[in-house]
């Protein structure tokens, strides 16, 4: 199977230990008064990896230097970079710079000979909307919407331990099922029509560790070809996901039905790559999956710059292929409301479609409760999709006439 930017060979590596989860039962923990974690947040890794870090070393020192220049390089990120460089990659890069630059200049359809919509008449909408607080009447107005189903099945004795967060519950009706036996995993279905097209997704918290088997349960019943995760794993000191996902000295992890094996990996500015390959153990069926993790954007925040989010979103369209796009961050509402929301505005503009974010966001709350949780994020999807309008702009009137 060929990947996007990779060569057609994928090379394997081969760890004589692989990491098996066992079930677990979840406990409460301090972390937070509306969380649910586990006791276990996985294997130690390896610290001793200074002979494999020296083939990264410039990379590690490109990053500090942005730390100091207001990047976003945190001790988190450092380790990740640091757990990743105990393994061998070998394979061939992923994406360039020069590849997500491209991607994230958004444009609509040539043939048309430009957009149908007046675009300095929309900029100047936006900006309005945005300068004189519009936006955020709209988030307002939105909280006073009443939920259109329950979460009868999330408030179940057995399944109120797999939820992180006691008040964030998945409703019934669109609810995610695993199995013949519709078991109970915290994610919801999201389908947005954009013009002709459907875009569907999964909007899901972050995993816990009892939770792992069922997460990638549902990767694999869905077919879904691309995970988008938009958390670190801790924050300000808080287990915001477990590392559900296989990463040296642990580049295998054997779970009830599945084998997931680390193929490659790419260290980006603003996210990280992972390629993991998922073998159905019974029936021996493999796939490749694309793990996304964008790790400049702090939880009830903004990402550090537009230009960020555009490149992880546009890279997320271009690898997926199959099922729909599975999206977390720890609560699966916030962060991964901005997600989908930027990911469907953008399609709209693509498409040359006039858009309405209030709209947008109010269907996704119809399928999963709370999407979008504060008013600096819906304002961030307005800046979004005017970062866009002014580049779409810009590149016309560059154009000879």
């Amino acid at each position: 199977m060929r990947l996007p930017g990779t060569t057609r060979k994928i090379v394997r590596f081969h760890f004589p230990r692989p990491f098996t989860y066992s079930s677990q039962m979840c406990s409460k923990d301090t972390d937070g008064k509306n969380s649910t974690l586990c006791k276990d947040h996985g294997p130690e890794y390896s610290k001793n990896a200074s002979e494999s870090l020296q083939k990264y070393s410039l990379q590690t020192q490109q990053r500090q230097d942005r730390r100091e220049s207001g990047g976003y390089m945190s001790d988190e990120d450092s380790g990740i970079a640091q757990r990743l460089s105990t393994f061998s990659k070998g394979g061939a890069t992923l994406v360039s710079e020069e590849e997500l630059l491209q991607l994230a200049q958004v444009r609509p359809p040539q043939s048309y000979g430009g957009p149908k919509y007046n675009t300095e008449i929309l900029i100047q909408k936006i900006k309005a909307q945005i300068e004189q607080q519009e936006a955020i009447k709209e988030f307002v107005s939105l909280e006073h919407i009443k939920p259109l189903d329950d979460c009868q099945v999330a408030k179940a004795p057995e399944n109120r331990d797999k939820n992180r967060y006691r008040d964030v519950l998945p409703y019934d009706r669109t609810r995610v099922t695993l199995g013949e036996k519709k078991d109970y995993i915290n994610a919801n279905y999201i389908r947005v029509p954009v013009g002709e097209t459907e875009l569907f997704y999964i909007s899901t918290q972050g995993p816990l560790c009892c939770t792992t088997n069922d997460f990638w349960q549902m990767v694999w019943e869905n077919h879904s070809n691309v995970i988008a995760m938009i958390t670190r794993e801790t924050e300000h000191g808080i287990h915001k996901c477990h590392r559900y996902w296989p990463e040296p000295p642990n580049d295998s992890v054997n779970l009830t039905q599945l084998q997931l094996r680390l193929d490659n990996y790419q260290i980006l500015d603003c996210f990280v790559i992972r390629i993991i390959e998922v073998m159905n153990k019974q029936t021996l069926e493999r796939r490749i999956v694309h793990h996304l993790q964008l790790t400049t954007w702090p939880d009830h925040g903004t990402p550090r710059s537009s230009e960020d989010l555009l490149k992880f979103v546009r890279y997320m369209r271009k690898v997926h292929q199959s099922g729909p796009i599975i999206a977390h961050c720890s609560a699966g509402i916030g962060r991964s409301g901005v997600l989908l929301c930027v990911d469907v505005v953008l399609s709209y503009i693509e498409k040359d479609l006039p858009f309405d974010i209030k709209m947008i966001v109010t269907h996704l709350r119809h399928q999963r409760g709370g999407m979008i949780q504060t008013k600096e994020q819906y304002v961030f999807c307005y800046e979004i999709a005017l970062q866009v309008l002014k580049n779409i702009q810009s590149m016309s009137t560059q154009q000879p006439q």
